[in-house]
C-alpha cells in the first residue's frame, strides 16, 4: 500500500488526514533531500511536495506555498525499519504552533499502525536547533480557555509520542527548551551533542511545564535534581544532561552541526536487528510496570512474555543460537 497523506485545510490551518495504514510499503529515499523552503530534491531535480497518483503518491497539498514543518523519511539498504520524524519549521525554529502539532499528531496516529517501522527517530533540520518549544506569538492571540485548550492537545501529543509502539530515539544537536525538551523527554532515548542546550524553562515564563515535563522530567533524572531544574528554569548542556542522566548518549558536535543525528542512527542500527515484537513487549513491560507496584509490575511482564512465546521470532531466535549463526526476525 501506498502513502496515503493528504494535507486538507481545517479551522486551526491545515492538517494531515491520514487513511488506512498509511505509511506501509512506501518508501522516501536516502537520496531524497528535505530543503527548508519545503521542497523535494529528486535526482537533482526541485519538485514541490505534491501528491502522486497509484505507488507515487507522497504528501500532498492543496494550495499554492502550502509547506509541511513535519515530514519523514524511510531508510533503505540495511536500514529498513529506521524512520526519521523530520522537523522543518525553519523560521520560528520548530516552535509548537497549531499547524506544527496537527501535522505531528496525525504522523503518529500513521507511525502506530505500521508494522514496518521498527524504531523512530526524532530530529530537526533547522540548524542548531530541536525544538524552541512554545509559539508565543501564536500563544499570545489565545484567551485563557484557548491557551488551556492548546496544551490540552500538545499534551496529548506528547502521550502520543510516549505510546509509539516501537523504540524512539530523540537526537539533539540543539536547543531544546520548554515543549522542545518535553517532546525529546516523551522518547524512550535521547542523544545530544556536547553543545546543546535544555531545559524546562516554563516557570520563567510564569507557567509549569504542560505537556508532561513535570511528570517525566522527574522519572527520568529523579525528584530532588527535577525540582531543582524546574524551579530554577535552568538549561543544560550535553555533558552535564548526560551525567544526570537525562540524555543516554552525547557526543562532540561535528562540522556538519548533525553529530546527535547520527549517534541515534548509530543506536538505532543496534536496535534494528533485534526481535520486533520482543521490542514492542519489552518496551509495553518497563513503560506500564514502572507505574505500579513490583507484584503488579511482574504480572505486566508475565502478561508480555506470553505474546512472544508463540511467535516465530522466539522460534528463530533459537534456532539460530543453536545453529550459530545471526537470527533473520520477521516481526511475526
Amino acid at each position: 500500500m501506498t502513502t496515503l497523506l493528504r494535507r486538507v485545510p481545517g479551522p486551526g490551518g491545515p492538517s494531515w488526514r491520514c487513511l488506512g495504514a498509511i505509511l506501509r510499503g512506501t518508501h522516501t529515499r536516502t537520496s531524497h533531500l528535505i530543503q527548508p523552503d519545503g521542497a523535494r530534491m529528486l535526482a537533482g531535480v526541485r519538485l514541490p511536495l505534491t501528491g502522486y497518483s497509484g505507488a507515487h503518491r507522497r504528501w500532498q497539498h492543496t494550495e499554492a506555498g502550502d509547506r509541511a514543518e513535519v515530514d519523514f523519511k524511510r531508510l533503505e539498504e540495511g536500514d529498513d525499519g529506521i524512520v526519521e520524524v523530520l522537523m522543518c519549521r525553519h523560521k520560528v525554529r520548530n516552535a509548537l504552533g497549531h499547524v506544527f502539532v496537527s501535522q505531528m499528531k496525525e504522523l503518529m496516529s500513521a507511525l502506530s499502525i505500521d508494522p514496518s517501522v521498527r524504531v523512530v527517530v526524532f530530529r530537526s533540520l533547522v540548524p542548531r536547533v530541536f525544538c524552541a518549544g512554545a509559539d508565543l506569538k501564536e500563544r499570545a492571540l489565545m484567551n485563557n480557555s484557548e491557551s488551556d485548550l492548546f496544551v490540552h492537545g500538545l499534551r496529548s501529543l506528547m502521550n502520543q509520542i510516549a505510546s509509539l509502539p516501537v523504540p524512539t530515539i530523540a537526537a539533539m544537536d540543539g536547543v531544546a527548551l520548554g515543549g522542545g525538551l518535553e517532546l525529546a523527554l516523551a522518547c524512550d532515548l535521547r542523544t545530544a551533542a556536547y553543545s546543546a542546550q535544555m531545559g524546562l524553562i516554563e516557570t520563567t515564563r510564569g507557567l509549569l511545564p504542560g505537556a508532561g515535563g513535570s511528570q517525566r522530567l522527574p522519572r527520568t533524572v529523579g525528584i530532588t535534581l527535577a525540582k531543582e531544574l524546574i524551579f530554577t528554569g535552568k538549561c543544560v548542556g550535553g555533558q552535564a544532561a548526560l551525567e544526570m542522566g537525562l540524555v543516554n548518549r552525547a557526543v562532540e558536535q561535528n562540522q556538519t552541526g548533525d553529530a546527535a543525528y547520527r549517534e541515534a542512527l548509530s543506536l538505532a542500527r543496534e536496535i534494528l536487528p533485534q526481535a520486533p515484537v520482543a521490542l514492542r513487549m519489552a518496551k509495553e513491560a518497563m513503560n506500564k510496570g514502572v507505574e505500579v507496584d513490583i507484584t503488579s509490575a511482574m504480572a505486566i511482564e508475565r502478561m508480555c512474555y506470553a505474546q512472544v512465546i508463540p511467535t516465530r521470532d522466539r522460534q528463530e531466535g533459537m534456532a539460530a543460537f543453536i545453529e550459530k549463526r545471526p537470527p533473520r526476525y520477521t516481526g511475526e
